[in-house]
């Protein structure tokens, strides 16, 4: 259910751009948005830094797409998005004693510290292709294959990418960890 509703945004601006156009999909995703940041606050009383940054790209490029009537800017929210979350995770390891993957999932996993660092750096290599792949599909294709590529595509490649990091890490996990 989580999953869920951590896409909610996205889902809806997919369907509304079907129902419509990029433009009413674009207002759909800023009210989606404010809707599922609100349900966080009034659930948790906080509101995670993921959805915060993301909420605030959408309100910025999104009213910016709409301002101007140009879809580009609504186009590369999910590259500055994925850029942000790969600059994050690289300095992550030069600040702090834990890389951020680790601070993510270091109270389920004992990993050596020389395997969080190379774990990270897969997220940071992850979040910047994703960007970059963002701006090829975006440029390189029409307005609804790239509408496709946002949904079906990002999480699609986002499920394979974790999967084959369980397999990578179960080969680094300590025996008494693989026997539980």
């Amino acid at each position: 259910m989580q999953i869920l509703f951590d896409f909610f945004p996205v889902i809806a601006f997919f369907v509304a751009y079907k129902l419509a156009d990029i433009y009413v999909a674009t207002g759909v995703i800023i009210a989606a948005v404010v809707i599922q940041v609100g349900i966080q606050w009034f659930r948790h009383r906080k509101v995670s830094p993921m959805t915060l940054i993301s909420g605030a790209l959408v309100l910025v490029f999104g009213t910016i797409t709409l301002l101007v009537h140009d879809k580009t800017f609504i186009q590369w929210k999910p590259t500055v998005l994925n850029w942000l979350f790969g600059a994050g995770f690289l300095v992550s390891q030069f600040f702090g004693e834990q890389p951020v993957i680790q601070r993510l999932m270091g109270a389920n996993l004992a990993l050596e510290r020389p395997v969080w660092i190379k774990l990270n750096l897969m997220w940071v290599a992850f979040f910047f292709a994703m960007g970059a792949l963002n701006l090829y599909v975006a440029f390189s294709f029409d307005e609804s294959t790239w509408v496709n590529f946002k949904l079906f595509g990002m999480l699609g490649l986002t499920m394979v990418f974790a999967l084959l990091q369980g397999v990578w890490l179960s080969s680094k996990l300590p025996a008494d960890e693989t026997q539980k």
